[in-house]
Formats: C-alpha cells, structure tokens, sequence
C-alpha cells in the first residue's frame, strides 16, 4: 500500500518528464527534418533557428567527452531526485519531472545519434537567441525545472522559519516583561 501510495504521487513528475523528453525529441525531428547545416531562419528579434550538433556539454564545452558527461548526468538525475523527494511537495516532484525529461531527451541524442559507440552521439540544438549557446526543448527544461526545484526549495525554508518563529516563545516572555 505504502509503495503504491509512493508511486502515485511520483505520476504526475513521470507523466510530465515522459511529455517534456517526448516534445523534446519531436522537435528534435522536426529541426532536423526542416533545417537544413548552417541555414538561419529568423523568427523575430533576436531568436532565430539554427541547426548545430553538440558533442560537448553545456555550451559545446568538452566537445567529445559525451560519454563522460553521460554517466555525470545519469548521477545528477539521481541526485536532483532524492533531492525533490526529500522536499516531499509536489511542485518540487513536477520540476524534478521536468529535469529528468530534459535530462533524458539529451541523453536519447547522445545514444541514439552516436556512430556506434557508447553515448558518443551529438545532441541536436536549434534555438538560437544570438546572444546565448544554441539550446533545445531539453536543454530549456532543465533549466525551468532547476529554477523550479530552488524556488520551492527557498519557499519552504521561508515557510519553516515562519513556522519556528511562530512557535518560539518570544524571549522575556517567560520572566514577565
């Protein structure tokens, strides 16, 4: 019952991480399927499409170490989860949700686009804002979520201090005054 109970409040996180991993993929397919290397679709002020393969990390640092960096996600995706289930709030589980299916989307790209070597592919990115790397879908959601997870992790800080300065007694209190 207890399992069961762990495993429904855990849905919502999962069903959100499925749709962000699943909307990062598709459009994913769509850039690559659409834009051809090297073409630029300008969109409005600053935002543009571009289409470039990242073999690197954030900002196309470490270009070939994608296993490496791989096997530090998988470990940061098991750390942001017991993180959000030690804040046992639900907004806490749908940002780690979020995280994880960006994580995943990106690690897809990584498996799935690699020339038969272990998660050496190149994640594809197509969002360019001219005055930041060019990102994806995933790389987005992790972000939002990270954002998430430390604004409700801020929130119940604030909410237990509240609670404990609530509940001290006020000093002097005791003696009269």
């Amino acid at each position: 019952m207890v399992a069961m109970k762990k495993v429904s409040i855990w849905a919502p996180a999962v069903a959100i991480g499925s749709a962000v991993s699943a909307g990062d993929q598709l459009s994913k397919w769509w850039a690559l399927s659409t834009l051809d290397n090297h073409q630029i679709v300008d969109l409005f002020w600053t935002l543009r499409l571009r289409l470039v393969f990242n073999t690197g990390a954030a900002f196309s640092q470490g270009e070939g170490l994608g296993p490496i960096f791989a096997v530090l996600v998988l470990v940061v995706l098991i750390v942001v989860a017991r993180h959000g289930a030690k804040l046992d709030d639900p907004r806490a589980r749908l940002a780690t949700g979020i995280i994880a299916g960006g994580a995943f989307g990106n690690l897809a790209d990584r498996l799935f686009r690699a020339d038969g070597s272990f998660f050496n592919g190149a994640v594809v990115d197509f969002i360019d804002l001219q005055w930041w790397p060019v990102f994806n879908v995933a790389d987005a959601a992790v972000v939002i979520g990270g954002l998430l997870i430390i604004l409700v992790g801020v929130a119940q800080d604030r909410a237990h201090a509240n609670q404990e300065n609530q509940t001290t007694p006020e000093r002097g209190a005791s003696h009269g005054e």
